[in-house]
């Protein structure tokens, strides 16, 4: 493909297949991405459709397979510069004050080869876009430049000593070609970050068998369960957890992290890492397409596939491009004619129309950006899912933050367990650790490490019930017990004002608050206060700070009491009016959908299974990949290490990409709307509008490249996959 009007052109072919839902094309990766109902032979009915439209359907793995060098496609340019550069020698005389001519024969074996073999390409796409109905770049060159060697012919036979036009249509396909070629190498450097992410994946595995001997196996063959050796500077071939071994880990091509990792018995690998100093014995958890790599390879590519919803403009742009431009030639031939000009002057100024009119630079200017920008995140830790949360990233006004996990280490400790009678503290906290045994929240945790680091023997539970955004309720041998939160506690009638000293206490510190209740004869009864503490992440206050330096507003929507969340609030610098307190799980969706309506674009940043709706009511949704899947798939945006600096360089990079497209627009269109009537007046000849046209797609690339450059807030580069310290076998 070479155009705008070839993206549409296929998209179209391949919507009419029946059971096509939709058809979105790439031009920077020729690649076309179809959502469709399976059955029948629907896959060759695709293929079907675009070779009737005039190209030759591949198959993704055929492509990416291809890995053509810096130089690959140079030959016929560098042909081309050879045969048009003769014909290019008088003009530069006529500069100099010399006037001479190559002789007309010679001019005519320079250029013909140039015209019908090097430019052949240009024929055979124009004439499947005319059997498609549609025009598209390619037909606007053959146009045009067959235009300019049929009338240097035509002067050559019918006139003596004419000025002939070889030279235009020769260096017009000469400098087509290199455009493309530049065009071509610049494309490769944008899909560097997914060709660098799938080079981590390693070839083979080194399966553990039972009688400890170590056996060399394809990676397709390794099942989830296999014992996997992983040898010092060799790359981990699946996701799995350590059960021998202690090392260190460079999760680099994951994170953006350059330090490594300590890794101890029991702890995660991830495929594509690199172990350190030891070996280490790992047992796979998930292979293949089911690893955390393929999943954010995938991710990438969906984004880069994806069209920005600015895109729709040049769709509707290109749809008619091709036509308006035959029509603006024709119509400059009869203007110049009614003018009074000669035949030669009117056919070369429609000839420098055909042209210098590119949809090429249209065509790449969103994608081209949008590969760029999501693949230099992904080498920073910030995976974007969709080109439309990336479009609206750049529009967002307020950033909403959950508090636990997200802007606090979320590990919190149970710093305060004060009895209300008394019986036995020790007791009563076996009684709470038995009732928690079962849940993973984080306060639970926090009781049963406190448990257990005071050597208490914890007894089993029966009946327990999990309240959503209450508590936890069930029996301990003979006894009922209740784990509530104060406000659940308020509302089983429990007085707090006489708790209300002790309450003041802890609050002001900034400690969540539970209550310890039981059930009695006389009702629910009070049998321990529960005080627990986190700690802000040591970069939250830094990150918060760079969002309002951005001008956005920030809110922290927390399930703590009122005075336990400004005491938290207070400690990341955060404002009275940018806390919500005492907000259910359940409710977080309302309260940023409440931002919404106030005419704010929200971003919404959580870690958790319940902020799973938040995220997704948010315009924008990140989710941190420190917890849970559920989070992620809610999100637009990945996250892909607990570093809340990540929102700021997620918002920056998305507001960079998306200037980049803009950027890339405006001078598309620019470039078309002033060099189409500069040509049509005669004021440009068609060397130099093939030099613009070949410069205006070759600087759309170049532009949005610059966004390689960028870097995240507060991190370092990773430098893309890192070679290891050695490369054996099953490495490589």
């Amino acid at each position: 493909m070479t155009c705008a009007s070839c993206v549409g052109r296929v998209e179209r072919a391949l919507r009419k297949v029946p059971g096509v839902h939709d058809a979105a094309v790439n031009l920077a990766t020729e690649s076309a991405r179809i959502r469709y109902a399976p059955g029948g032979e629907i896959e060759a009915q695709l293929r079907r459709a675009v070779r009737k439209a005039g190209y030759e359907p591949r198959a993704l793995q055929e492509q990416a397979q291809q890995q053509p060098s810096s130089w690959s496609g140079f030959a016929p340019v560098g042909l081309g510069l050879l045969l048009s550069a003769p014909l290019v020698l008088p003009m530069l005389a006529d500069l100099l004050g010399r006037h001479w001519m190559l002789a007309p024969w010679l001019q005519f074996l320079l250029a013909t080869p140039v015209q019908f073999i090097l430019g052949a390409r240009f024929y055979r796409a124009g004439w499947h876009a005319l059997r498609a109905g549609t025009g598209n770049m390619d037909l606007l060159v053959a146009i045009g430049t067959s235009a300019g060697w049929g009338l240097s012919v035509w002067l050559w036979l019918t006139r003596e000593s004419p000025h002939l036009y070889f030279e235009a249509s020769a260096v017009v396909i000469t400098l087509v070609l290199l455009g493309k070629w530049l065009e071509a190498r610049a494309k490769r450097q944008t899909t560097a970050a997914i060709r660098a992410l799938q080079a981590l994946r390693p070839d083979t595995a080194r399966v553990l068998q039972p009688s400890g001997e170590e056996l060399e196996l394809p990676l397709a063959e390794v099942l989830p369960g296999d014992l996997l050796v992983v040898r010092p500077g060799e790359r981990v071939p699946a996701d799995g957890t350590i059960e021998q071994g202690t090392t260190q880990v460079d999760e680099s091509m994951l994170t953006g992290e350059p330090l490594p990792v300590a890794k101890e018995p029991g702890a995660a690998l991830t495929a594509g890492s690199i172990n350190g100093e030891a070996r280490v014995v790992l047992r796979a958890v998930a292979v293949g397409g089911e690893t955390v790599l393929a999943r954010i390879i995938r991710l990438v590519e969906d984004a880069q596939a994806a069209k920005a919803p600015i895109q729709r403009l040049v769709d509707k742009v290109s749809a008619v491009f091709v036509p308006v431009v035959l029509a603006i030639a024709t119509l400059t031939v009869a203007g110049w004619l009614l003018a009074g000009a000669d035949a030669e002057t009117a056919l070369i100024a429609a000839v420098t129309v055909l042209v210098i009119a590119c949809p090429c630079a249209l065509g790449l200017a969103t994608p081209a950006a949008i590969m760029a920008g999501t693949g230099v995140a992904a080498r920073q830790g910030v995976l974007i899912k969709d080109a439309q949360a990336l479009e609206i990233a750049n529009r967002v006004d307020t950033v909403a933050f959950d508090k636990t996990g997200t802007l606090t280490v979320g590990r919190p400790r149970l710093v305060g367990f004060e009895p209300a009678g008394d019986e036995d503290e020790a007791t009563l906290l076996a009684m709470a650790a038995s009732l928690q045994a079962g849940s993973e929240h984080p306060l639970a945790r926090a009781v049963l490490v406190h448990a257990r680091e005071r050597g208490l023997q914890i007894p089993p539970p029966d009946a327990v019930r999990a309240v959503p955004g209450r508590g936890t309720e069930g029996e301990v041998g003979a006894r009922s017990f209740l784990i509530a939160s104060l406000s659940w506690a308020a509302e089983l009638g429990i007085d707090l004002d006489a708790w209300r000293q002790r309450l003041g206490h802890w609050e002001a510190e900034g400690a969540t608050l539970s209550l310890l209740l039981e059930r009695r004869t006389a009702g629910v009864l009070p049998v321990a206060l529960m005080a627990f503490a986190d700690e802000p992440k040591p970069e939250a206050a830094e990150a918060l700070a760079a969002l309002r330096a951005r001008g956005l507003r920030l809110m922290m929507i927390s399930g703590d009491n009122e005075a336990a969340a400004q005491a938290m609030a207070s400690r990341l610098g955060l404002r009275p009016g940018e806390v919500m307190a005492q907000v259910l799980p359940g409710d977080k969706s309302a309260k940023v959908a409440q931002l919404r309506a106030g005419g704010h674009v929200v971003a919404m940043v959580g870690d958790g299974v319940n902020d799973a709706p938040a995220l997704a009511a948010a315009d924008v949704g990140l989710a941190m990949a420190t917890g849970t899947d559920v989070a992620m798939h809610a999100a637009g945006i990945t996250l892909m290490r607990g570093d809340v600096r990540l929102v700021a360089a997620a918002l920056d990079i998305s507001d960079r990409t998306v200037r980049k497209i803009r950027q890339n627009l405006f001078w598309a269109f620019v470039y078309n709307v002033a060099g189409i009537p500069l040509a049509a007046l005669g004021y440009l000849s068609p060397v130099v509008a093939g030099a613009a046209m070949a410069l205006s797609s070759v600087s759309v690339m170049a532009n949005a490249l610059l966004l390689k450059r960028w870097r995240a807030l507060g991190t370092q580069d990773a430098g893309g996959p890192r070679s290891a310290p050695s490369q054996p076998a099953a490495s490589r």
